[in-house]
């Protein structure tokens, strides 16, 4: 199996976790180094949390969280609580402290101590021409945070068209897609118990068999809680970030078509919208970047076989190695 290299950028997170928990242990995914950025948190939440995925995920000890900005380009930051918790992993039962010191170890300091930053990370560990962006952000026609934008490109959208506009193959996950990755309760279930079958309608959910396990029910218990009380997600939360990851790592279960998008970037009630032509009215050549076709716009995942082969595959693999089961 050829491993691909990756660089992680995220802002934990709920669903950013589970993200890095399967860069961590998907087979074929060569994690190089993770940068944080403010969003669901501010920055120096997500930096921390970053790092405290990296430990309780049972990751390498050569591994570094890189922070990054703690604000957007032209706009004021903010930050999602209503889904997240003030912290950006609220609700998380046997995560390592903040201020564990093996957790401070994953952050990145330069030789005199400071803290190393995104771009000093990503300048070191990134020696070849990038094949892809691959990223979580916008809908076809649909918003989450407005009545047509999504949270992460509404952030910083003047951003996600810098990297549109970039002469490299970008590759869209909107949320038409994460919706349909829903954590339910078959699947909370198989990932509290793996080996006992899914239990009916009416049975209470099993404890968790480790204390990973039981770890991981409690941060997705929080995100399907402010999932159905903000969107009214009754299911299940979507598992939105993991799904950058598996489409590096299996890219043969997502459908996907190249369109061009764009952000908008001064409009009065839709600021942050991808804005993708699906019929091809713009001229575009074939070329990747500011006048081509520039992104790969996923449109359906093969819900069961990420949930069963990707996700909860990197779930087994992580309970054999995280020292959240050490004392067990």
């Amino acid at each position: 199996m050829t491993s691909r290299k990756v660089w992680l950028d995220v802002d934990p997170g709920h669903d950013d976790a589970t993200a890095i928990l399967l860069a961590i242990h998907c087979p074929n995914i060569d994690l190089l180094g993770i940068s944080t950025v403010h969003g669901n948190a501010s920055a120096d939440h997500t930096a921390i949390n970053a790092a405290r995925c990296l430990l309780a995920f049972g990751a390498s000890p050569n591994l570094r969280v890189y922070p990054g900005a703690s604000k957007p380009l032209l706009r004021p930051a903010k930050h999602d609580p209503e889904i997240h918790g003030p912290d950006g992993l609220g609700g998380v039962e046997g995560f390592p402290a903040t201020d564990d010191p093996a957790v401070l170890e994953f952050i990145a300091k330069n030789p005199d101590g400071s803290t190393a930053r995104a771009l000093d990370g990503m300048t070191t560990a990134i020696r070849r021409a990038i094949e892809e962006f691959v990223f979580m952000g916008g809908g076809v026609g649909l918003g989450n945070r407005s009545a047509v934008a999504e949270y992460n490109i509404m952030c910083d959208p003047h951003a996600a068209q810098i990297v549109l506009d970039a002469p490299v193959p970008a590759v869209m996950i909107p949320i038409n897609v994460t919706h349909t990755a829903i954590a339910d309760r078959s699947v909370m279930w198989r990932l509290l118990s793996p080996d006992s079958p899914v239990g009916s309608l009416q049975a209470p959910l099993p404890d968790g068999t480790t204390p990973l396990r039981h770890t991981l029910m409690t941060l997705i218990r929080f995100f399907a809680e402010a999932y159905k009380s903000t969107f009214g997600f009754a299911d299940g939360p979507p598992i939105h970030d993991a799904l950058t990851v598996a489409y590096v790592s299996r890219p043969d279960l997502f459908a996907s078509t190249r369109y061009r998008v764009d952000v908008e970037l001064t409009g009065t009630h839709s600021t942050g919208e991808t804005v993708v032509d699906v019929w091809n009215y713009l001229q575009c050549d074939d070329s990747w970047g500011s006048t081509g076709r520039n992104c790969i716009v996923t449109q359906s995942l093969q819900v069961e076989e990420f949930f069963d082969k990707v996700f909860l595959d990197c779930v087994k693999r992580c309970d054999a190695l995280s020292p959240l089961n050490s004392n067990v």
